[in-house]
């Protein structure tokens, strides 16, 4: 089989449209059509039904979708291990996002590379959803998120259950206020529950997409926003900063994701690295 078959269908699963995935994969709807058309003639049996919604899963698409993510997966696996820089004898690939990059998966990095020289190391940064997407593909071995939706042949692994708590500057501040208040990029349902709470802050005066940058801008300039426990731990310790009393919490865990069939030496160090990096996270390996 054609392993661009395999992609485009699950491209298809993914965006529930053959035009959107036709646009994700830069093709002619016509050309993903004839690709479908050409994996159903293979398999003997339909796998869509379409309709102006987009395209609907047949059963035998539905039992199709975990031998298609296998398929790809097991290509991919053996290009990349094919491709090993010379003295390399294994390949991890994992992907986060963004704020988790700093300090956890920096502080992985360092870990690998001084404990595991021997592995190869891919990563990547991106969102989401699109992590879970790479994980099914077999492009990543392990992807770092929060509050990842559940998809087949997706295991899940909890690597901290943290909370985002509200910090000032100010010592004396009791509430959360506009003025001088940061809202942080932390992901959609922190977003609908920070709506709930706060709704009037829907327009705070400054929005930042990165929870490092904004406890940096916080730290230099002042002001009050929600941040992970451990990120602002030694700032709290120090008197830099202050919780803000009678502030809610927010619970805000990390998970790592993979598939059930990348579970070889190599991705249980990489494991075993990731809950390092969490421990050396409070020894400050890497700035927050």
């Amino acid at each position: 089989m054609d392993i661009d078959l395999a992609r485009t269908f699950l491209d298809v699963v993914s965006t529930g449209s053959f035009v959107r995935a036709a646009e994700r994969l830069n093709i002619t709807q016509t050309a993903v059509s004839a690709r479908i058309k050409a994996l159903e003639d293979q398999i003997g049996r339909s796998l869509f039904v379409r309709n102006k919604a987009g395209a609907r899963l047949t059963p035998a698409g539905n039992e199709f979708i975990r031998f298609a993510a296998s398929l790809v997966q097991i290509w991919e696996r053996a290009r990349q291990q094919v491709a090993l820089p010379p003295g390399r004898e294994a390949m991890v690939a994992i992907g986060g996002e963004l704020s988790l990059w700093n300090p956890l998966l920096l502080n992985w990095l360092i870990w690998m590379r001084r404990e595991a020289p021997e592995i190869a190391l891919r990563t990547q940064v991106d969102l989401g959803e699109r992590l879970i997407e790479k994980v099914q593909a077999g492009v990543l071995d392990i992807a770092i998120m929060y509050a990842p939706s559940q998809r087949p042949g997706i295991q899940f692994e909890l690597l901290l259950e943290e909370r985002l708590i509200a910090v000032s500057t100010d010592p004396e501040a009791t509430e959360v206020t506009g003025g001088d208040y940061v809202q942080v990029d932390w992901g959609p349902d922190f977003a609908a529950h920070h709506e709930i709470v706060f709704p009037h802050l829907r327009d705070a005066g400054s929005f930042v997409g990165l929870g490092p940058l904004a406890l940096q801008y916080i730290l230099a300039v002042g002001g009050s926003g929600y941040f992970r426990t451990r990120a602002v731990r030694r700032y709290l310790d120090d008197g830099t900063l202050h919780r803000v009393r009678n502030a809610p919490e927010f619970s805000f865990s990390i998970y790592a994701l993979s598939s059930a069939q990348s579970d070889g030496p190599a991705v249980q160090t990489a494991r075993r690295g990731l809950r390092m990096a969490l421990d050396a996270e409070a020894e400050g390996w890497a700035q927050p």
